[in-house]
């Protein structure tokens, strides 16, 4: 089974959301939606998301899940835009409450933040199974880039997130807190036993030093022989030595502390203080240095 794929692509944030549609009906998915945020004026928009709902409503399409392949550390959700504009249920894995934990003691939000997934529709485990109209999509626990990565399975599609980047840019960081490239090794490996003709949909691409356009579909098959950090049988080891090599000399994404602090609330925003005006925290002198 096929399903029909609309990919909407970010330049500003490098980001690819999907539009999954079963291939005989009108329902579908939305997977890794963009807000877009201005970090200068602190002002967020809502071009991105509009072309997603404009499409939906262009099409006639019903939709029955807002999915977040993890907690995004380089833009900001749209999920709670999107829902209320044309439904579905927002979804993420279940390990997003390992990652919640984690950062609301790095953002102090103990007074007004609950660590437990609640502010998601549905925490998925790995293996399970829902529907999208006629077609069913199950869910992969893809960990090593986050606790929370999963990898949405739809026919011969897989929506991998932060896994695999394409063959000739490699593999994703995991030097944020809970990475390992341990599990990441071996999530890319879960995910390279699937059939070699399997279509991997990657969620981002950075072209390749200016060389190619950009581009975020590709297959198990590729992957398999020409991932330059995981390709050709490298084995364990060799990759873990390489990726920490390489997230040793990586900064840090543009917008990871305005981003994860709203992405862990399921893309809510905090709540207006007494002024009536929002507010993001940045921790001072917690990462990179």
């Amino acid at each position: 089974m096929a399903p029909i794929i609309k990919t909407f692509f970010d330049e500003g944030t490098n980001n690819a959301t999907y539009v999954v549609r079963e291939p005989d009906g009108l329902s579908c998915a939305v997977i890794d939606s963009v807000l877009d945020f201005d970090l200068a004026s602190g002002r967020t928009s809502t071009r991105a998301a509009d072309l997603i709902v404009s499409h939906v409503r262009r099409e006639g399409l019903q939709v029955e899940w807002i999915l977040e392949t993890h907690v995004h550390a380089d833009h900001l959700t749209a999920a709670p835009y999107i829902k209320d504009r044309v439904g579905g249920r927002v979804g993420i894995g279940a390990g997003v409450v390992t990652v919640q934990e984690t950062f609301a003691a790095i953002y102090n939000t103990r007074n007004e933040f609950t660590p437990d997934g609640s502010q998601y529709d549905h925490l998925f485990g790995d293996g399970e199974t829902f529907d999208i109209g006629g077609a069913t999509m199950s869910v992969m626990h893809t960990p090593g880039h986050t606790p929370a990565c999963v990898s949405y399975v739809l026919g011969d599609a897989v929506f991998t997130g932060d896994t695999f980047f394409m063959p000739d840019a490699g593999t994703a960081r995991c030097d944020f807190p809970g990475g390992s490239a341990r599990q990441l090794y071996r999530s890319l490996q879960r995910i390279l036993s699937l059939p070699e003709g399997t279509r991997l949909f990657v969620n981002h691409d950075y072209g390749l030093d200016g060389g190619r356009a950009f581009a975020w579909e590709t297959t198990v098959g590729d992957q398999k022989r020409n991932n330059i950090h995981v390709g050709g049988g490298k084995s364990e080891d060799a990759f873990i030595a390489m990726r920490d090599a390489r997230d040793a000399t990586l900064t840090m994404p543009m917008l990871i502390l305005p981003a994860i602090q709203v992405n862990m609330r399921a893309g809510h925003l905090p709540d207006p203080e007494d002024n009536g005006t929002r507010y993001l925290k940045i921790p001072l002198n917690l990462f990179g240095g």
